[in-house]
């Protein structure tokens, strides 16, 4: 099963800015690194971000967890990379209570 509303998945720019290819940043240093090895860059965020929505729209559902902040799905496998070896990653995203679109929580490598 997929997503709800999943073509409506929403990536804020400093989730990737910030966070996910952010050197500096003390958790997200380790996922730069290894999203930087398979192409992505800081330079170019539209094509990390369009790749995270893909992911979101062609995967299906690993895992459903229900907060009071509204429901989180978890998503594994292949994502699309700038060299094309498509690693498998997990992304997890949540359509918080009263609202209809996915946004991006997080991303790492599957282990």
């Amino acid at each position: 099963m997929k997503i709800p509303n999943n073509i409506q998945s929403f990536v804020a720019e400093n989730k990737i800015t910030d966070y996910l290819l952010n050197d500096l940043h003390e958790i997200g240093k380790h996922k730069a690194a290894f999203f930087k090895l398979f192409g992505f860059n800081i330079e170019d965020i539209g094509a990390f971000k369009d790749s995270l929505i893909q992911h979101s729209v062609d995967r299906d559902i690993d895992q459903t967890i229900e907060s009071e902040f509204g429901i989180k799905y978890e998503l594994k496998c292949e994502i699309i990379t700038p060299d094309q070896r498509n690693p498998c990653i997990v992304t997890v995203w949540i359509v918080e209570s009263g609202k209809e679109e996915p946004r991006l929580v997080t991303a790492y490598p599957n282990k």
